[in-house]
């Protein structure tokens, strides 16, 4: 089999809602609790995770994924990497840009080398922001509009680096309490016009910023702890959604949104779900 990189590989993004084309993801082979890394690991670990019942919420989300023409690309999963199935984090798309993160928790720490190395051999160029933690969860693309969520996980600096490599794009930072850990549990845009919030998570200044730009769709505790926010838009204003969300679901129908159920029960016990464990390369 050929090392060589291939020749040229496009990837494009402009928002969170336009039609998904090609996703990376990773299979959750290895997926495990290891170091308590946020609210919904520490209630979940002494249960921990069920791996071939993950596998399978995962080839579930797969094959509908594929039924709903998206193609489907994969990191291969490492033992070393427990976590490595949020593919969102490690990196993240804007415009023709793919940037990689930089992963704060030490059990994730090398996830970043395998995207870069999946990246080179797909022959699509990538780029790191000079010290800077920042996590691909905290990042959330509108149009020329870039929301950055600011936490121990993504740093404030990271403002001003994308500002100066994305000068077409306003690059907005949010406040948000971390103990939620990224910004997509708490808040994630579902059309030009639309958007999921869970508000007791922000300031009511920002909720109210936020108000101005979007119709905003309450999520409340319990479907929040449950990641009812992490949906995944695919484009045509079909999104992925677990049946255990019922509320949200709803909400999203009541809206004009196919919703996709799709159970990652399994999954969500680490803190992630449909976001957390897709990374867009190309959005239409």
């Amino acid at each position: 089999m050929s090392t060589h990189a291939k020749e040229s590989s496009s990837a494009r993004c402009r928002s969170e809602y336009d039609r998904l084309q090609r996703v990376l993801l990773c299979p959750p082979h290895f997926m495990e609790i290891k170091d308590v890394i946020n609210d919904v690991q520490k209630r979940y670990k002494e249960e921990n995770i069920d791996t071939d019942k993950a596998t399978e919420q995962h080839n579930a989300f797969i094959k509908a994924l594929r039924e709903n023409g998206i193609t489907t690309e994969f990191l291969t999963p490492s033992q070393e990497y427990p976590e490595q199935v949020f593919t969102r984090d490690i990196g993240f798309t804007v415009g023709e840009q793919v940037f990689i993160g930089e992963m704060a928790a030490d059990i994730r720490q090398g996830e970043e080398t395998e995207l870069q190395k999946w990246l080179s051999a797909q022959g699509i160029a990538s780029k790191r922001l000079d010290g800077s933690r920042v996590e691909g969860g905290d990042v959330m693309l509108d149009g020329d509009r870039l929301y950055v969520g600011i936490s121990s996980r993504t740093s404030g600096n990271v403002v001003k680096q994308l500002q100066a490599k994305l000068p077409d794009f306003e690059v907005i930072p949010v406040d948000f309490d971390e103990k939620y850990l990224h910004l997509d549990c708490v808040f994630n845009i579902l059309s030009p016009t639309e958007a999921l919030i869970f508000p007791e998570a922000l300031s009511e200044e920002t909720v109210a910023i936020l108000g101005r730009r979007y119709e905003l769709i309450t999520v409340n505790a319990e479907e929040q702890f449950k990641l009812g926010t992490n949906v995944l838009s695919i484009g045509d204003r079909r999104v992925f959604s677990q049946p255990q969300n019922i509320e949200v679901n709803e909400q999203l129908k009541k809206h004009g949104f196919h919703v996709i159920e799709c159970d990652f029960s399994e999954i969500i016990k680490s803190g992630g779900a449909f976001r957390c464990c897709t990374m867009p390369l190309e959005r239409v």
